[in-house]
């Protein structure tokens, strides 16, 4: 494992356990942190998340994470011993609602798709 991926993993699990630990935002929804972009200069970081919710949940948790990105940067340059504080930024990770909706999707066309097969089946007997 490189370096840049210890520090990866390392930014991921520190600002997760900041957000859910320290932060006492009420905006901040059920928040999971979902992925981290590094750059190569370890310099900064995009941070993704996810919000169980709707779009307000979103919009009311990426309020809060601006608002507490400094706070969140400085418990993190603490926790991770690196020669320069990170600069950090969030972004909104929507994959995991993607992909509840293209099981639903999938889940509807089987649906439809049964009764269509049943009346193949009783037309071979």
């Amino acid at each position: 494992m490189s370096r840049i991926e210890r520090v990866t993993a390392a930014i991921k699990r520190e600002v997760s356990l900041i957000i859910q630990d320290e932060l006492k935002d009420p905006r901040i929804g059920f928040v999971t942190i979902t992925g981290v972009e590094l750059t190569a200069d370890l310099r900064s970081a995009k941070i993704f998340y996810s919000v169980l919710g709707n779009e307000d949940a979103y919009k009311n948790t990426r309020e809060a994470l601006e608002s507490a990105s400094g706070f969140i940067r400085k418990h993190l340059a603490e926790r991770i011993n690196l020669r320069f504080a990170l600069e950090i930024m969030f972004k909104e990770d929507h994959s995991t609602e993607d992909s509840v909706r293209i099981q639903q999707i999938l889940e509807e066309i089987k649906h439809e798709d049964e009764p269509s097969k049943k009346r193949r089946v009783r037309k071979k007997e």
